[in-house]
């Protein structure tokens, strides 16, 4: 079944359309959550609270042309929340008493400017990856979106492990290059 097919079905908020995502794109979304996770329980957790939030956040959005992306979104964002929870749950009961009486008092670190600046930079790194070849963007995005280990990404583009680290480091001082003349380092 193609992806508009299963986005109607969202639409039409049938459960056959969990099913179909399941099927299509189950095994991906479970290995995106492996990988950060790296828990087969945990990775499952995440995947079908990913389903919740699909099924949530499909009737607004109609994400026809990009469902594993979307999908794949939701996935990655569950895993790294999955992962910040449990490190929080295995500090000392004082710890996580302090640190909430202090949240209460100093404001968030966060400001408008800090998130038109992530904006700005998250921009920034897409006209970037535009300008490299496909070969290198793939090994980028697997290595910095899917927190994919350079061994699995060589083993599964069929490079050496020493070729992808050293295309990861000179991508990286291009994307500092790069952003330094867009003025935003």
């Amino acid at each position: 079944m193609d992806d508009s097919m299963i986005v109607d079905l969202f639409l039409k908020r049938d459960e056959d359309a969990l099913r179909q995502v399941t099927e299509k794109y189950g095994t991906r979304m479970l290995r995106i959550a492996q990988r950060i996770t790296e828990d087969e329980e945990t990775a499952k957790e995440c995947v079908n609270d990913a389903y919740l939030e699909a099924w949530k956040r499909i009737p607004p959005s109609e994400p026809r042309e990009y469902l594993m992306a979307f999908l794949a979104k939701i996935v990655r964002a569950r895993a790294l929340d999955r992962c910040a929870r449990d490190q929080r749950l295995k500090r000392k009961a004082y710890v996580e008493e302090l640190t909430t009486e202090l949240e209460q008092c100093i404001p968030s670190g966060t400001s408008i400017e800090e998130e038109m600046d992530g904006v700005a930079f998250a921009e920034a790194i897409g006209r970037f990856l535009k300008t490299q070849p496909l070969e290198k963007c793939r090994v980028f995005v697997r290595r910095y979106y899917y927190l994919e280990k350079t061994s699995s990404i060589a083993q599964r583009l069929g490079y050496s492990d020493n070729k992808v680290r050293t295309m990861l480091c000179r991508m990286r001082r291009e994307l500092k290059d790069f952003l330094i003349k867009e003025e935003l380092l």
